[in-house]
């Protein structure tokens, strides 16, 4: 149930944000979502997309550095307090959220957001037997 994500690592400067999804979509990578974290020199691109392979052999062709994480993507009540239950019951069980950030699409009446944990087994654990959706990788890719 885990989701492979990969980071680009990016210089803070014009164009550099642009270059990387123009190669991406020369290459007929589809990005399904992305967070873009920064600092005054560098930007970590956080990427979920349907062809990993494709779209890290892309850009390591291309000078930029690329590396891969698992995380998670759950699907979240889209009502007040849906992401409340979800991070009540992380707590609980003392798991941290290093970062999250939501998918494009709704999954039916839910949203979908995609986690790092410090724990990532535990979490996975913890959500599914509070109930809560795990959404498995290939059907993120899709979507």
């Amino acid at each position: 149930m885990k989701v492979e994500q990969i980071s680009v690592f990016i210089e803070n400067k014009s164009g550099r944000l642009a270059e990387v999804t123009r190669l991406l979509g020369d290459a007929g990578v589809n990005i399904r979502a992305l967070s873009l974290a920064d600092t005054s020199d560098f930007g970590i691109l956080r990427l979920i997309v349907n062809d990993r392979e494709k779209a890290k052999t892309v850009l390591k062709e291309n000078g930029f550095t690329v590396s891969k994480t698992e995380v998670v993507a759950v699907e979240v009540p889209d009502r007040p307090g849906g992401l409340s239950q979800i991070l009540q019951t992380l707590d609980s069980n003392s798991i941290n959220v290093e970062y999250m950030y939501a998918f494009v699409e709704r999954c039916g009446e839910n949203a979908v957001i995609i986690f790092r944990f410090d724990e990532t087994d535990k979490a996975i654990q913890a959500l599914q037997d509070k109930g809560f959706t795990v959404l498995a990788g290939e059907r993120l890719y899709s979507m």
